[in-house]
């Protein structure tokens, strides 16, 4: 048997406050494997890799990296931290110089090196560009990159994903698996578990303590009889999810366009048509089995169907306006166009998906709807108020939270949510009352003092969709709401989502993860600044299944092939 590239057994390890990240976790990395590291936030995955990236140490157990300590092996080991962590005021050439050095290799090998990192990860083009002016995907190419300089046999990867459309996921996976062929050992920390379907063994963390290890396959096989699909109900798709999941026998389901997909608790007899009471036409047959219904019953279900803000949220009155209009958006900074002639209507009451790859202009086209950026040409309203002419109007009506953590790191989680209420200028009353709804909602007491920048990544996100709903807005906008957290708070996130818009409430979100964009109503497909595509998520699938001859294509398969028919028809247009 060859030997692992690293080992751990038994590692623990404790913080000053008592509390054990890690309890006796057992793991082992094969050469020219991908071992996947899953579990929800504040597992103690990203502690793990540190240990075994020898920047902490355990407490007890022991770890080793080719048969030695951590320390004695840096030179052994590639490690692409969670967050991007180069300089980005550096260009892509001078980060992979710096590394270089840090990494002791010979400036009569960095050439040579350099040419074959920027051709594998398809950077040479972007090389004098500056790091920080990278799309997402590029960054974590060339974090990658950077971990290669030294070709290290060990190579672990904190979450490289997060953020990152389905294109560049692709793309990175594809390198990962050819350095694999090269005989190096990976470790890849993942929030998306179709990546951990992909690995050769998978571990699973949960409060420092190991759930499950073994093939994907494993865990996907034990749940296998147990997961169904849900068509041809009578009631509305949010409404009979909302049911299904309230029932005892159910603990997890999602929506699928038009249809439901539900995990029923082991123990229970799966569920006909009539048990489920969703009317005469309602069709039961079996679905594939995922990873993630395996890690979701691991770790005791998703939550209820029912949502307690939106159970506690104001009744928003119907009206045939639309809640959000863009009339040819376009953006140009100097000879860039950074969005073309978007426009699309939004009627109230439902969920509308921006969706596209890093770098394509939907987040140019979000912050000129949410009256952040003001556009070169074309025009748009939110709740009826024109973004020119009645700014302050439209902005009092919506609801942001932002991509990327906004709120302040450096105050308390109560002194975010006063400041916040005075900035939605709500009188002391309304504003306690507001404070008191919110943190009983999103579980925030036990945090009222920490500062939000030391919060769990899943926490930051419950304080900073608690900070834009403190005002009950009738419209609300979600620039990728669940980037990063685990499987089980996304189901949160979107219980409470699809909770108002029940309640009338307007929903306009971008998102990297495609079975969300099942979620919405409908979407529209942003590429290279102009619209390619919209409609509702069962269309662009029928769209995709047309071009693939897939019969039963994803939103992630709609998503790369209605982009490679675009890019296709770019080239066809130019041979004209």
């Amino acid at each position: 048997m060859a030997q692992m590239v690293a080992e751990a057994s038994g590692v623990t390890k404790t913080f000053g406050n008592g509390t054990a990240a890690l309890d006796g976790v057992d793991i082992a990395i094969a050469p020219g494997k991908v071992t996947g590291l899953v579990g929800p936030d504040g597992a103690g995955k990203t502690t793990l890799i540190r240990i075994l990236a020898g920047l902490m140490t355990p407490n007890a157990g022991t770890v080793s990296v080719l048969g030695d300590a951590p320390t004695q092996r840096l030179d052994s080991i590639g490690y692409m931290p969670q967050r991007f962590g180069l300089y980005e005021d550096l260009t892509v050439r001078e980060n992979l110089v710096l590394y270089a050095e840090l990494r002791g290799l010979p400036r009569d090998a960095q050439e040579g090196v350099f040419k074959r990192l920027l051709e594998f990860t398809d950077l040479a083009r972007f090389q004098a560009r500056p790091a920080g002016k990278l799309s997402g995907g590029m960054k974590q190419k060339l974090g990658l990159a950077c971990a290669l300089v030294s070709t290290p046999p060990l190579l672990l990867l904190d979450e490289p994903g997060v953020g990152v459309d389905p294109i560049s996921r692709r793309e990175l996976w594809a390198m990962v698996a050819e350095l694999t062929g090269e005989g190096i050992g990976v470790l890849w920390s993942t929030a998306y578990l179709d990546e951990a379907e992909l690995c050769d063994s998978v571990y699973l963390l949960s409060e420092g303590k190991l759930l499950f290890s073994g093939p994907p396959a494993e865990l996907t096989g034990s749940i296998s009889d147990r997961v169904i699909r849900v068509t041809g109900f009578a009631e509305r798709r949010r409404t009979a999810l909302t049911q299904a999941l309230d029932r005892p026998d159910v603990i997890d389901g999602t929506l699928q366009g038009r249809a439901i997909r539900l995990l029923v608790g082991s123990g229970h007899p799966v569920p006909d048509a009539n048990a489920l009471a969703l009317g005469p036409d309602t069709r039961i047959e079996p679905a594939i089995a995922r990873f993630e219904d395996g890690f979701i019953e691991k770790l005791g279900g998703g939550p209820p169907g029912t949502s307690a803000l939106a159970a506690r949220y104001r009744e928003i009155p119907q009206t045939d306006a639309p809640a959000i209009e863009a009339k040819g958006l376009t953006k140009r900074f100097g000879e860039f166009t950074a969005a073309s002639d978007v426009s699309f209507t939004v009627p109230r009451g439902q969920t509308f998906g921006l969706l596209g790859p890093n770098g394509a202009g939907k987040s140019t086209t979000f912050k000129m709807l949410c009256g952040l950026l003001t556009p070169t040409a074309g025009s748009s309203t939110v709740a009826g108020f024109d973004l020119r002419h009645s700014a302050a109007q439209a902005r009092a009506s919506l609801g942001y939270m932002a991509q990327k953590f906004s709120l302040y790191g450096d105050l308390s989680v109560a002194q975010n949510l006063d400041f916040f209420a005075g900035a939605y200028d709500l009188r002391r009353g309304d504003a306690r009352e507001a404070i008191e709804r919110v943190t009983e909602i999103f579980e925030l007491g036990a945090h009222m003092k920490r500062n939000a920048g030391t919060l769990p990544l899943g926490f930051k996100q419950r304080l900073a969709l608690a900070c834009a709903v403190m005002h009950q807005p009738s419209v609300l906008f979600l620039d990728e709401p669940t980037s990063g957290v685990d499987p089980v708070m996304r189901r949160e996130f979107w219980t409470h989502i699809n909770g108002l818009v029940r309640r009338g409430v307007t929903v306009l979100v971008t998102t990297h993860f495609m079975d969300e964009a099942e979620y919405c109503d409908q979407v529209t497909l942003i590429y290279r600044s102009r619209q390619i595509a919209s409609g509702p998520p069962d269309a662009l699938k029928t769209q995709a299944a047309g071009l693939t001859g897939s019969a039963d294509p994803t939103m992630e398969d709609a998503f790369i092939a209605l982009i490679e028919a675009s890019d296709a028809n770019a080239e066809e247009g130019q041979a004209a």
